[in-house]
């Protein structure tokens, strides 16, 4: 699956999740919810890697770093971002790089 495939059903689970829980997604939304999300993934690494109680859950830990992906397509679509254009311009200009 491509970024952009995965990023418009992303936006249509979180279309179906505000219409059944009434939730309003308007300004700054996605960034508060992206900084909750890493919070969440920071929270489960803590607990995989033994620095906090709790029980340790790979799983868990994999469900919140899924769950960040997924806030941050939510929110380069409301920015406006083109995520595919951006990596190619940051990250993977290196690669072109390394090859010359």
């Amino acid at each position: 699956m491509d970024l952009s495939a995965l990023s418009a059903q992303v936006l249509r689970i979180s279309d179906i999740y505000a219409a059944e829980h009434g939730i309003d997604r308007s300004g700054d939304w996605a960034l508060l919810k992206l900084q909750e999300e890493l919070g969440e993934l920071t929270a489960e690494h803590l607990r995989v890697s033994g620095r906090a109680r709790g029980s340790a859950d790979a799983q868990a830990q994999a469900d919140e770093a899924a769950d960040l992906l997924g806030m941050l397509l939510i929110y380069c679509d409301g920015a406006g971002i083109d995520l595919e254009q951006a990596m190619r311009r940051k990250w993977l200009k290196w690669l072109d790089q390394a090859a010359d």
